[in-house]
């Protein structure tokens, strides 16, 4: 499958094949299939903050029993290990700079 530059924004969980105003925050080359499993790992990524959102309104759970935000910080690192993966040397630089992915991305 042909790969296409691709630019992602993490925050508004926006993927473009248009550069426009911020989403640039990571450049990839990708195949539609791998987009469209980045765009699963992001709406995962929303789902767990929601969740987590509204655990945050109950009082008397625990913050360390939070599956909702585990959930979330698994998607975030499986999303950033696949921009590393997917990524040109700008995004495999920062991505190794902010340590996100411990000292060794896969």
């Amino acid at each position: 499958m042909e790969r296409k530059k691709f630019y992602v924004n993490i925050g508004s969980g926006e993927i473009s094949q248009t550069k426009f105003g911020n989403n640039d925050e990571f450049t990839i080359h990708a195949t539609n299939d791998e987009i469209l499993l980045l765009r699963s790992k992001l709406n995962n990524m929303h789902g767990a903050s929601w969740q987590s959102f509204w655990r945050a309104h109950v009082p008397i759970m625990p913050y360390h029993n939070d599956k909702p935000n585990d959930r979330y910080d698994d998607e975030l690192a499986e999303t950033y290990q696949m921009l590393y993966d997917l990524g040109d040397d700008n995004v495999k630089k920062h991505i190794e700079e902010i340590g996100v992915l411990g000292n060794n991305p896969l």
